[in-house]
């Protein structure tokens, strides 16, 4: 593959936008930053430069990827949109929210964009970057987090290169992402259920109570053991060191992360802030796992909001 010399840096102003666009379309790889964290993408409708996601990542064939869109009307072309799916793609997009809908028999995706599954990952993102980007091409792009499989999701481009320096072609550099946790994965059933397969900043409940239509859409749980999305797997966002929660202090060989009043190395949010605490969390598991300390310790965090999303990640991080 391509990538033996160090990957570059572009800023994401125009000339970075068009430079970045025009190594996509040659089929090759570039972080991007989201409102969420950094994804590597490439287009979608290449097997090859799909391929080159997966080899650069090193990640499981079974695992699905996103695929990210301009807006409803593109994402149209992909998979089954209407009723609630339709809905909510209009109302929630652009932003943090991935909808897992059924694939269409014409969507002229690279096979393993699904994994070969009848269904396909689909959103519309809100950094600008992205946004610009997108409307460059004319294809949509796969794009995961921009990090080795497993590892720590990245939210600034030091923390895409820790990883994957040159594995990857090039980083458009958006500086640190807000949000600093992947988006909600959300599946919309053929018989009308809602399934949660992966928590995030964009609450499902919250959806479903302001959903307008009629009948309210039945609440439901993936089949275990179906990977349908990213980050579903049991150990995952791993920093290499054991990793304790819920702690109210540290051992002397930990690295601790804390929350509100238990402070730390790395605090999430000295005054609780839920938000903040999500924009920080994967910089601190980041420099927890670069520190001399053997093993890290994260406070408490309330599982609420998009308390649960962190909460989600910390538990796959120390399985």
């Amino acid at each position: 593959m391509r990538g033996k010399n160090a990957t570059e840096i572009i800023g994401a102003d125009r000339k970075g936008i068009l430079r970045a666009a025009e190594a996509l379309r040659e089929g090759g790889l570039v972080a991007v930053p989201t409102e969420t964290v950094y994804g590597l993408a490439a287009r979608a409708d290449s097997d090859e430069a799909v391929a080159r996601i997966y080899e650069a990542k090193g990640r499981p064939s079974f695992n699905p990827l996103i695929v990210h869109v301009r807006d409803a009307g593109q994402a149209a072309r992909y998979a089954e949109l209407s009723g609630a799916a339709l809905e909510l793609a209009q109302t929630e997009w652009p932003g943090p929210l991935t909808l897992v809908l059924p694939l269409r028999a014409d969507a002229g995706l690279a096979s393993a964009v699904t994994a070969g599954l009848d269904t396909v990952a689909l959103r519309c993102p809100a950094h600008p970057a992205m946004r610009s980007l997108l409307q460059e091409i004319d294809f949509p792009l796969a794009a995961p987090s921009a990090n080795r499989s497993g590892f720590i999701s990245p939210t600034t481009p030091g923390h895409v290169l820790a990883s994957l320096d040159g594995r990857i072609d090039m980083v458009l550099d958006g500086g640190a992402c807000e949000g600093g946790v992947e988006s909600t994965i959300l599946a919309i059933r053929s018989d009308g259920r809602w399934d949660e397969l992966r928590p995030g900043p964009v609450d499902v409940g919250s959806l479903r109570n302001s959903y307008r239509a009629a009948a309210a859409p039945a609440a439901g749980k993936p089949v275990e053991g179906t990977i349908e999305a990213p980050g579903q797997l049991a150990s995952h966002y791993a920093p290499g060191k054991p990793l304790r929660l819920n702690a109210a202090d540290a051992a002397v060989d930990e690295f601790m992360i804390g929350f509100g009043p238990i402070a730390g190395d790395c605090t999430l949010s000295a005054s609780g802030d839920l938000a903040e605490a999500a924009s920080r969390l994967y910089d601190c598991l980041h420099q927890g796992a670069a520190s001399g300390k053997p093993r890290m310790a994260v406070a408490p965090v309330p599982d609420q909001g998009v308390g649960r999303a962190i909460n989600d990640r910390l538990r796959r991080a120390a399985a």
